[in-house]
């Protein structure tokens, strides 16, 4: 079964704009087997440019049904039916939305007759319900009124299950029940071109611009898994998606590091994390008159460098306090000594007996400094030393290598697996550089060589 949906509506954004009228066509795959439409009271008032558009005037929809009245209706009308409009996302988001307002959740199969049409109509000039009526000859009265509209859809739509006629129809529609949920733009057969190989992958607006970074063991995989999540994460990740593009690693770890750098050089709109170039706050640690070792959090600046050791650096403070507290708790330091707690004598947690006492000298600074020591080993994620790392190439002949010179990550490159081992200059000179200074790459190749070692 097929509900076969139109709403004109009060704006174009269903967070903030309501429904005003709202048709519904129960469709077997044969025959129209049931129809309903109404006003809906928006309980708000209509714009003028949308009553010049539709005609729907405010009051129209004074004495209307409000949108709970014929929530019930909706529901009995649309389930277990797949949910079909022309640009299917716009009419369903707008539904969703309302049924949010009122405490349920609403959720259908949908298929878009946008999508349909292109892939068994390929060639035309517009997919617009407008451009369609006039290429198939489909009457309608009213353009931009629900049920006029709803019945112009129902028309295409029998029109495409008739040019499908002695084909699959079940499975061009399972088609595109699938395809809905890809943003407009991209479609399945565009998705199953991409390898499902280990690398970075690039969102694109229509702007050709990068929204989005992301890396992946397999590419193709991870893209469906961004499109067919539907909360609203996964909606997010849709919304503004132009295009795809993506460059192959081979190597996990060579895919972590190009995806940050890629992060930073690019600023992307939807990613979040990884996108500070530069972390400029630390956890330091000093020894104080009495010989122990504390540790403190704060902002680098030279005075800081010249009376503090920084052990670790951070993009924000509150980063570094979380990191600080959760050592403390880890390796029961002493918040005082911590710099966490600044009562005048004993800490507060040596009232509760979860301090061993350092802060008023009931631990010796030799067995409190051994504790402290610990810590730090786990807290120091910078690079040490000189070394390259082989990883996998992008195909088998081909080994990828990353360096790191002087404590400090160059890049990544690939060399020919299948001849001898090129020397050091050739490496260097092949290298792929950072082309920003990425403060993630150190904690990121020391967290993967902790990893390697377990």
């Amino acid at each position: 079964m097929y509900a076969i949906v139109d709403i004109e509506t009060t704006g174009g954004l269903a967070r903030s704009e309501r429904i005003t009228e709202i048709a519904i066509v129960l469709h077997d795959g044969q025959q129209v087997v049931d129809t309903f439409s109404s006003l809906i009271n928006p309980e708000r008032s209509i714009p003028t440019y949308i009553t010049q558009l539709t005609g729907i005037t405010d009051q129209m929809v004074a004495d209307a049904p409000k949108f709970y009245e014929i929530a019930r209706k909706i529901v009995e009308m649309t389930e277990g039916a797949i949910f079909v409009a022309h640009n299917v996302t716009f009419d369903y988001n707008f539904i969703k939305e309302e049924f949010a307002r009122l405490g349920f959740t609403f959720t259908r199969k949908q298929l878009c007759t946008v999508r349909l049409s292109r892939k068994v109509f390929p060639g035309l000039r517009s997919y617009s319900l407008s451009n369609l009526k006039k290429e198939f000859g489909i009457v309608a009265d009213k353009s931009h009124r629900a049920l006029d509209d709803t019945l112009a859809t129902v028309q295409l739509f029998e029109r495409i299950l008739e040019a499908q006629a002695g084909n699959d129809i079940k499975a061009l529609v399972n088609h595109g029940v699938k395809e809905t949920k890809l943003p407009p733009n991209i479609t399945l057969e565009r998705l199953h071109t991409i390898p499902e190989a280990c690398g970075v992958y690039y969102l694109h607006d229509a702007k050709g611009d990068v929204i989005y970074v992301g890396k992946s063991l397999n590419i193709r995989k991870r893209l469906f898994e961004h499109f067919s999540d539907l909360s609203p994460k996964g909606e997010k990740m849709r919304t503004g998606v132009d295009d795809i593009s993506y460059e192959i690693t081979g190597s996990e770890l060579i895919a972590l590091l190009h995806e940050s750098a890629e992060i930073k050089r690019l600023q992307p709109r939807i990613n979040r994390a990884l996108r500070k170039r530069e972390f400029n706050a630390a956890i330091f640690t000093y020894t104080d008159q009495r010989g122990y070792r504390c540790l403190a959090i704060g902002k680098k600046t030279a005075k800081n460098a010249a009376q503090l050791q920084s052990i670790a650096d951070y993009p924000k403070l509150d980063h570094a306090k979380a990191h600080l507290m959760s050592l403390v708790r880890q390796f029961e330091l002493c918040h005082k000594l911590a710099n966490l707690d600044f009562h005048e004598h004993a800490c507060f947690h040596y009232g509760l007996k979860q301090c061993r006492g350092a802060c008023v000298g009931e631990e010796s600074p030799e067995s409190y400094n051994e504790r402290v020591a610990e810590a730090l080993r786990v807290l120091d994620k910078r690079l040490q030393g000189s070394f390259i790392l082989l990883e996998p190439g992008r195909t088998p002949d081909e080994q990828g290598y990353i360096i790191v010179e002087d404590g400090k990550y160059l890049g990544f490159g690939y060399a020919d697996r299948t001849e001898a081992a090129p020397p050091y200059e050739d490496l260097l000179e092949n290298l792929q550089p950072c082309p920003i200074t990425d403060p993630d790459a150190g904690r990121i190749i020391q967290s993967w060589k902790t990893e390697k070692k377990r």
